[in-house]
């Protein structure tokens, strides 16, 4: 039994290995950095994968063919989306043949249990959440993994547009960067938690707190969500409205589909808003479209 766990960590190492080096590779292909927070259906376009969100109750699915396709719920939260994206890239880029992922609440085995979905799992935490970038992100905000709060470990979260959970896991395994204690007791906090705190009141809408080490790169957003940014800040566009100025920053919400470019004037500190309609059916590429003036 014993050698039978030592043979199974050691099969994870390799699969863990090949599945970032695969991530590493896919960034640089795709004319990443290994810093920067990437939008993941951006990376899958220029890998000749094409990405559609569908009004479908499962997490993704990859298709093999000409095009390669990938297919996203719709109805998922827009973090699990852009991780679903990533891990249907990593069967494509990894080799596997099509599959269907249906909802991790549903799974009779666990992911990490069978080699493709933990290759896939894998490759879509270091392709969202590099190395380099994860530390950057720490070291600029003068924070350490082992000490940060969940709140700040939220506004990272935000950042590479990954799940609070998702991030708390990624430190965990994926990086050891935090002990199993730290990770558990940084789950006793979940998002409606964490944003009642920022906010000072509960609210079921999505938040996404864009702070001053935000980087610059776009804000991906969806009719409805919130947005905390830095204090003064001030959008050229009506895809989002003010709501309040906070002890936290000023909050904004999404209001309609399209772009908008936001900033704090008197600072360099800037950023592009795209929002998209709830629950967005069609072509990732076309997401951000505004309504037609007419609808």
């Amino acid at each position: 039994m014993k050698a039978l766990a030592k043979t199974m960590m050691h099969n994870r190492r390799a699969l863990a290995d090949k599945a970032m080096k695969a991530a590493i590779t896919a960034r640089l292909k795709a004319g990443k950095d290994l810093v920067s927070p990437v939008c993941i259906y951006s990376i899958a376009e220029a890998h000749g994968v094409r990405v559609t969100f569908n009004d479908i109750n499962m997490e993704g699915m990859y298709q093999r063919g000409s095009p390669p396709r990938i297919h996203l719920s719709s109805k998922r939260p827009l973090p699990r989306r852009a991780y679903n994206c990533a891990h249907e890239l990593g069967h494509h880029l990894l080799g596997h043949g099509s599959s269907i992922d249906e909802l991790r609440e549903n799974q009779l085995v666990r992911p990490w249990d069978v080699p493709e979905e933990y290759s896939a799992d894998t490759f879509a935490a270091y392709a969202l959440v590099p190395t380099l970038g994860l530390r950057n992100a720490f070291a600029i905000r003068g924070l350490k993994p082992e000490t940060a709060t969940p709140i700040e470990i939220y506004r990272i979260a935000c950042q590479f547009g990954v799940g609070y959970s998702t991030l708390v896991t990624h430190l965990l395994w994926g990086e050891a960067m935090i002990s199993r204690a730290r990770a558990d007791a940084l789950r006793k906090f979940t998002p409606r938690m964490l944003r009642a705190h920022i906010l000072g009141s509960l609210t079921p809408n999505p938040l996404i707190v864009a702070d001053e080490a935000w980087g610059g790169h776009a804000i991906d957003a969806e009719v409805g969500h919130l947005l905390l940014l830095p204090s003064g800040t001030v959008a050229h566009g009506d895809a989002v409205a003010p709501v309040a100025d906070l002890a936290g920053g000023r909050l904004f919400e999404a209001k309609r589909p399209g772009l908008v470019r936001i900033d704090r004037p008197g600072t360099d500190w800037a950023a592009f808003g795209r929002v998209a309609r709830t629950a967005y059916v069609g072509r990732a590429e076309f997401r951000h479209l505004e309504d037609d003036a007419d609808d």
